[in-house]
């Protein structure tokens, strides 16, 4: 399948999936984080169960998606628990952001099972060339929406005065 067409597709899929459950940036984010990090400490053992199963037939795409589930595994479950944004801006914002680096996390795991062609090249080229300044930028602004969070019994809290 075409580059451009299986990352707009999974795009599409990230957003509406943070833009439905209304989770915050901060926490998606720091789980891709932790999801990069044991799809590198687990990547090769579960890739080599997945394919024992005789799942997939070809060994890249058993590792791709391995390790692409391993990234996506955290964020997956933290999308059904933790703080939620109330404003629209605040949803959309989040969900463009986790997208975002979710796609730069995933970039070299994909880039294993898919064939590169024509403008695909190009595009998958530019992810890679960019994807720790997008990593970096992502990460910076996790912690900081970590910090515009409110716990939520502080939040309900009226004042007295």
């Amino acid at each position: 399948m075409n580059v451009v067409v299986t990352f707009a597709v999974l795009a599409v899929i990230l957003f509406t999936s943070a833009y439905i459950t209304r989770r915050r940036f901060g926490l998606l984010g720091l789980a891709l984080a932790a999801g990069s990090i044991l799809s590198g400490l687990w990547g090769y053992d579960a890739g080599l169960v997945v394919g024992a199963l005789g799942i997939f037939p070809s060994e890249s795409l058993t590792t791709a998606l391995t390790l692409s589930l391993l990234v996506l595994l955290p964020p997956g479950i933290l999308l059904f628990h933790g703080y939620a944004y109330k404003s629209l801006v605040g949803r959309v914002f989040g969900a463009l952001m986790f997208t975002l680096l979710a796609l730069a996390f995933l970039v070299e795991p994909l880039g294993h099972a898919l064939t590169l062609e024509g403008f695909g090249v190009d595009a998958y080229n530019w992810l890679v060339q960019n994807k720790e300044v997008i990593i970096g930028f992502g990460m910076v602004f996790a912690v900081a929406d970590l910090f515009f969070t409110k716990p939520a019994h502080l939040a309900d809290k009226k004042s007295k005065h």
